[in-house]
């Protein structure tokens, strides 16, 4: 089975570089993940845009809008990306850059990062950014759920924030990345309700192999999870991730196959992706 990982990073932040050194262990580098995705037959990845500067680190408000991937100087081919947006960083000059970078074939989505930066996805900051998105038929991926750094403001990451967002504009894909964990079920039933917003199932776990078997193997951990899927009963509206470096690659594809049911294992590694990024369909 052909896979897509809807949702990986491939920027130089420090605490990504941090995460794959101490918690998974793994190679952060172009090579690292062309050899894990060739062993795990992922045949496309959707980056993140995301840039920091040396001294604040991320959440930054000073980076740039559009972010891109800065990891290294060459971008793996088998990888393309959404671009991020900073909201302190939305004037004229900064919408016209990023509607110059949406004419890159490479680049397929907008990512926003709800609780990063101090801003819900409904407020006006954000309209513009959806005006482009409509016009040039790109989804949005938010960032939802617990953020991965203490400066973080979870009321704002909250997936039913995203309701407003996605009755306001109907003519456009969103993704609610990472399924708002812990909130899964509140963010299963925004899922269920609109049929513009889809969910990825990254980032549930952090780790090594063998942390992933281990909250795997637990009879609670991920009763919430299981049981948000199943209110949602719709397993097309959700797309495989990884949020690598955050996890190894072949470890998290064994997870996630344990938690759909078998025959909707090719919507949800790979179908579904095909709906909600359709500029990803040349490169594969």
């Amino acid at each position: 089975m052909k896979i897509i990982d809807a949702h990986m990073h491939f920027s130089n932040i420090e605490s990504f570089k941090e995460t794959a050194r101490e918690q998974s262990r793994l190679d952060y580098s172009y090579d690292g993940i062309v050899k894990e995705y060739e062993e795990s037959n992922v045949v496309l990845g959707v980056g993140m845009g995301l840039v920091e500067k040396e001294k604040q680190g991320f959440p930054d408000p000073s980076s740039p809008t559009p972010m891109g991937l800065d990891l290294d100087e060459r971008i793996p081919l088998p990888i393309v990306y959404c671009v991020g947006i900073n909201p302190n960083k939305l004037g004229s000059h900064e919408l016209e850059e990023l509607e110059k970078s949406l004419h890159d074939p490479r680049v397929v989505g907008i990512k926003i990062y709800l609780g990063y930066y101090p801003f819900y996805a409904y407020e006006e900051v954000y309209e513009p950014v959806y005006k482009l998105a409509a016009t040039y038929q790109l989804p949005v991926v938010f960032h939802t759920g617990d953020t991965y750094s203490e400066r973080g403001l979870l009321k704002y990451s909250h997936p039913l924030t995203l309701d407003e967002v996605a009755v306001k504009n109907r003519d456009i894909n969103f993704v609610m990345a990472h399924f708002g964990d812990p909130w899964t079920l509140d963010g299963a039933e925004v899922v269920y309700k609109n049929r513009n917003m889809f969910a990825d199932l990254s980032g549930l776990v952090v780790g090594t192999a063998d942390d992933i078997k281990r909250y795997k193997d637990s009879p609670r951990f991920f009763n919430h999870l299981k049981h948000a899927l199943t209110f949602t009963d719709n397993y097309q509206k959700f797309l495989f991730g990884t949020d690598w470096p955050l996890v190894p690659v072949q470890p998290y594809i064994e997870f996630v196959k344990e938690i759909i049911p078998e025959e909707y294992h090719e919507d949800v590694f790979y179908k579904t992706a095909l709906n909600v990024f359709p500029r990803i369909k040349p490169y594969l």
